[in-house]
């Protein structure tokens, strides 16, 4: 509130001068408000909730003989290589059974759509994802998305292994 102070007259007689007045302002209203719209915008925010991809990582078993197999008709490998390569291809790779290797890319009109098709073909499709040592981090993240996104219910991270990395390199591709 604002209020007005004026001095008493001295009683003096002479010349008039003008009433001297000061103002004062009272400032308590205002930074109660203040507080108020602070205390109610602090209480009425939602905070930005961590955008975190879920994984749900297996038990260690303690029996190796108990671990349950693949079918090679439900498998489905992806291999991630070096310079934003992605293959793929059906199947189990076995000594005496070499799968067709196809090459792919990491966008919409790649991996996506194989994974579409593939889950509409098979809905008990497991995908195993094989990345290799000069793959970069960014890629095994846009896999980790695709899986997302496609909504695969079984996949697994596997270490690619020396016949995987043979099967690149007499591919040709």
């Amino acid at each position: 509130m604002a209020e007005i102070q004026q001095q008493a007259d001295s009683g003096k007689g002479g010349k008039k001068r003008a009433k001297k007045m000061s103002t004062k302002i009272d400032m308590t209203p205002m930074v109660d408000l203040a507080f108020l719209l602070l205390t109610f915008f602090m209480l009425t925010t939602t905070f930005n909730k961590p955008n975190v991809m879920q994984l749900t990582m297996p038990v260690k078993e303690k029996n190796p003989d108990e671990q349950s197999q693949i079918k090679a008709s439900d498998a489905f490998t992806i291999v991630m290589g070096e310079a934003n390569k992605l293959y793929y291809y059906e199947g189990l790779l076995a000594d005496d059974v070499k799968p067709e290797l196809k090459l792919s890319n990491y966008s919409a009109d790649g991996i996506r759509k194989v994974l579409l098709a593939r889950q509409r073909q098979n809905p008990k499709t497991v995908v195993l994802i094989k990345p290799d040592d000069k793959s970069n981090y960014q890629n095994m993240v846009d896999i980790l998305d695709e899986m997302n996104i496609t909504d695969q219910k079984k996949y697994a991270l596997v270490d690619i292994s020396k016949a995987d990395l043979e099967l690149i390199k007499t591919s040709g591709l």
